[in-house]
């Protein structure tokens, strides 16, 4: 028989998502915080230390991947067109804008490459967490769900870059940075082509051939998930991030007369494994240090909700945005994210 040691950890981490996640939904309080506080718990600085965050690493990257390919399915090549403006003018600017700021700050206080590296993660919001909410409240298609999804897309973009960057910050070569940033900017533009390319050609074709077995919806739910899953395992060989290349499948899924049946295929799959991410983060929660720092946690957490939503704010207005919906979406953003 096969060793199933793996069970247990997965016992746990179900149980505590159902009766935290449970309660916290009787009160009315989000799932999201619902499944941090689970991860919390039982995470290796909870009071049950019962899971170690690495057994779930896997499981969150997965919910990254089915999150984004979600999104893909959400959007078309002409409405992503039509947003490009607000991708790269609104997004762009609030991480510039964020960044530089936190930069200067911190180098009062620190070495200006370290000071690169948290300020470029505090600028990014949680991809995860924004839209989860955004799809409890059904706002996803709304004014403020679209803001937030260009800011979001932007920092996705600009993770690739970011991940490249921080390596190269030990070493601090200008000349070598910008080699590594055009390779890195060539490799996404390559990876996007191929799965555009592959997918415009095979995908209709293979759709067309399994559409008579499509009251076998094992079938559609097999080729879906083959869809997602190839197309970021070739983003992730490419040194690109794997949700990346979800996206890209989403879009062009996003095209076909099928996209509907896609979205409910992996509905279940991206519900399940964004829950299991959030405990992953909750997890790292070490409560004990978080007792002992309390003072400075709320003074940096307030200060970095208070100036992203300042920045945030100010930049939707400035794009003719109103003031109701400039608000909403400051305060979506304004949170740093698990990156």
């Amino acid at each position: 028989m096969h060793d199933i040691d793996f069970l247990p950890n997965i016992i746990f981490l179900l149980l505590a998502a159902v009766f935290v996640v449970a309660l916290f939904k009787k009160f009315h309080l989000s799932p999201v915080l619902g499944y941090f506080v689970a991860g919390a718990l039982i995470g290796e600085h909870g009071w049950f230390k019962l899971l170690n965050s690495r057994d779930t690493e896997v499981f969150g990257e997965l919910g990254i991947i089915f999150l984004l390919f979600a999104i893909g399915l959400e959007m078309t090549f002409e409405r992503l067109k039509a947003m490009r403006v607000y991708i790269f003018g609104l997004g762009g600017l609030q991480v510039s804008i964020t960044s530089i700021l936190i930069i200067v700050a911190l180098s009062f206080y620190m070495d200006v490459k370290p000071a690169i590296v948290i300020a470029t993660g505090i600028a990014l919001s949680s991809t995860a967490i924004v839209l989860q909410v955004l799809f409890e409240q059904r706002r996803q298609s709304s004014q403020v769900g679209r803001i937030s999804l260009a800011v979001l897309l932007m920092q996705d973009f600009t993770v690739v870059p970011l991940l490249v960057l921080i390596p190269l910050l030990v070493s601090w070569k200008t000349t070598s940075l910008g080699i590594v940033m055009g390779s890195a900017l060539t490799k996404a533009l390559l990876a996007f082509g191929v799965i555009f390319l592959v997918g415009r050609l095979l995908l209709r074709p293979m759709f067309e051939i399994i559409r008579p077995s499509f009251k076998n919806n094992d079938l559609f739910v097999a080729s879906t998930l083959l869809i997602v899953l190839a197309a970021s395992l070739l983003t992730q060989k490419m040194g690109l991030s794997p949700g990346l290349g979800a996206f890209a499948a989403g879009l062009l899924v996003a095209e076909t007369e099928y996209h509907l049946q896609a979205e409910e295929s992996v509905a279940p799959f991206k519900g399940l494994f964004l829950g299991l991410f959030f405990m992953s983060v909750g997890m790292l929660f070490d409560l004990s240090f978080m007792v002992h720092k309390i003072n400075e946690i709320l003074l940096i957490s307030s200060s970095i909700i208070v100036v992203k939503f300042i920045i945030i704010y100010f930049l939707c207005r400035a794009f003719k945005f109103n003031k109701g919906n400039s608000i909403h979406a400051g305060l979506l953003l304004a949170q740093g994210g698990e990156f």
